[in-house]
């Protein structure tokens, strides 16, 4: 074995024993990767959380079901994607408490508007107070029903084509369903962002009963494929794939 195959070997074996570099995957800051020091170093080097953000994500955290906020890593990146085609109509389908709404809303200009589609009315109470603390409640126009109900109406309403910006995260049996709507939705050049894409690895090899992993599996077999738009998909959070309609 020569010196340079050693010593592949060896670093190899200390990743799979340390479980450093085993995977791509990381999770999101306030998930399972919170205690990845790898992540936590490019959170600490990188996020600009503007205080009501920091404020809403100390209060999501204090709810059992957290882990669906968007990380701020995360909804950071998106804020400066908006930031660089000058968005200025967003969709957010699945809000929670609202902290990727709120920081879309924070990356627009006055004029800007987001269509956030939330069903549970708690949580809309809660994102509302921390709308109006930040002075974007006439910027985020939320929508309490079903998200195809909504987009529907604004296909209807003549806004097809219309929008630069659409994150999809919320039931992912409908996933693919957001996705055919999204598309109409959005402009020539506009982004749909798709969360989730990874679910904690499963999606490689989705067990036959894991049908939400295995609805994933076939979205990102389907996009892959989809030459209606240009594809990345990106291992941010619990994976977020971008998806820019040609």
């Amino acid at each position: 074995m020569t010196t340079d195959i050693k010593m592949l070997f060896c670093v190899g074996l200390a990743c799979v024993l340390t479980g450093v570099g085993t995977s791509a995957f990381i999770g999101k800051s306030h998930g399972g990767g919170k205690d990845d020091p790898v992540l936590q170093y490019v959170v600490n080097n990188s996020l600009r959380e503007h205080p009501v953000l920091t404020k809403l994500r100390l209060r999501t955290l204090e709810d059992r079901s957290h882990r669906m906020m968007v990380a701020s890593e995360q909804a950071q990146f998106m804020a400066n994607l908006i930031k660089l085609i000058n968005a200025t109509k967003a969709i957010e389908i699945g809000m929670y408490t609202g902290y990727n709404a709120l920081s879309m809303a924070l990356a627009m200009p006055d004029s800007g508007r987001v269509v956030a589609c939330e069903v549970v009315e708690q949580y809309i109470a809660v994102a509302n107070t921390f709308f109006q603390e930040a002075g974007v409640e006439s910027k985020i126009d939320v929508r309490q029903k079903l998200a195809l109900i909504t987009l529907n109406e604004l296909i209807a309403a003549g806004e097809a084509g219309t929008y630069d910006f659409v994150f999809i995260d919320a039931d992912k049996s409908n996933y693919d369903n957001y996705y055919e709507q999204s598309l109409q939705l959005i402009r020539k050049g506009g982004i749909i962002a798709i969360d989730n894409v990874l679910w904690s690895g499963n999606v490689v090899d989705p067990a036959p009963t894991d049908y939400t992993s295995q609805a994933l599996d076939a979205l990102n077999k389907k996009l892959h494929k989809d030459q209606r738009i240009e594809l990345s998909m990106l291992t941010v959070g619990d994976g977020l794939t971008i998806a820019i309609k040609r």
